[in-house]
C-alpha cells in the first residue's frame, strides 16, 4: 500500500510534534527523506508477499486481526518514522535521546492502553511507563488512571482479553442513520459510512 490511511495517525502525531518542538529538516533535505521512506514501503511490501507465500491457505482475517498481525511483524516505514531520523528538526541531526519508547512505538497523542501476557508482564509495563514519566517530568491525574481492568475503552473500541470489538454505542448509531432524500443528505450519508466503516 503506498503512503496513504494506513500511516495517518503516524503523520498526525508528527505534525503535532512538529508544532511542539519547531521545523523538520531532515538530512540531506526532504527528497532524500522521501527516498527512504519509499524505499521502506517497498521493503514492507516485499515482507507482506513472503509472508502472503509462506501462508499455506489463505485465511480471511477480520480488519482487527489483520492490524493486530501488521503489529507483530517488523515495519520498516513504522522503525523509520520511530527511529532516531524520524526526530531531526533544525539542526540537522538525529536524536539521540537514550529514550527508547516504552511500547517500541510513538504514543498516540494523549491516552495510553497496554495489556500484557500475565499480571507481571502489565507490572513491568507499568513500571517502565512511570519511570518514563519521572524522568521527563510528565505528570499523570491519577484520578484519571484506571489500572487492571477487563475491559476498557480507547480509541472508540472495546478491548478485552478476548480482543478488540468496536463500540456497541458507534454500532447503534450505524442503524439510525437515515437514508438520503437529496444531494446533501447522500453526501452526509456517505461521510458517516466513511466515519463508521472502521466498525462494520
Amino acid at each position: 500500500m503506498p503512503f496513504g490511511l494506513k500511516n495517518a495517525p503516524m503523520i498526525y502525531q508528527r505534525l503535532i510534534d512538529n508544532a511542539l518542538w519547531g521545523f523538520v529538516q531532515p538530512k540531506g533535505g526532504w527528497t532524500v527523506f522521501a527516498e527512504r521512506m519509499r524505499s521502506a514501503e517497498s521493503a514492507m511490501t516485499a515482507q507482506r508477499s513472503r509472508n502472503t507465500a509462506m501462508t499455506e491457505r489463505p485465511d480471511v482475517l477480520t480488519k482487527f486481526e489483520a492490524d493486530y498481525s501488521a503489529l507483530s511483524t517488523s515495519d520498516p516505514v513504522q522503525a523509520l518514522i520511530n527511529g532516531p531520523d524520524g526526530d531531526m528538526f533544525s539542526s540537522g541531526e538525529p536524536d539521540q535521546s537514550s529514550h527508547v519508547p516504552v511500547f517500541g512505538r510513538r504514543s498516540f497523542v494523549d491516552d495510553i492502553c497496554f495489556g500484557g501476557v500475565d499480571f507481571d508482564d502489565c507490572l513491568e509495563t507499568l513500571d517502565r511507563l512511570l519511570t518514563r514519566f519521572a524522568e521527563c517530568r510528565i505528570s499523570v491525574s491519577f484520578t484519571k488512571s484506571i489500572f487492571v481492568q477487563p475491559k476498557v475503552d480507547f480509541l472508540s473500541h472495546v478491548v478485552t482479553p478476548e480482543g478488540i470489538v468496536a463500540d456497541p454505542k458507534r454500532l447503534a448509531a450505524i442503524a439510525e442513520i437515515p437514508f438520503p432524500r437529496n444531494k446533501k443528505g447522500m453526501q452526509a450519508f456517505l461521510g458517516a459510512l466513511n466515519y463508521y466503516s472502521r466498525f462494520i
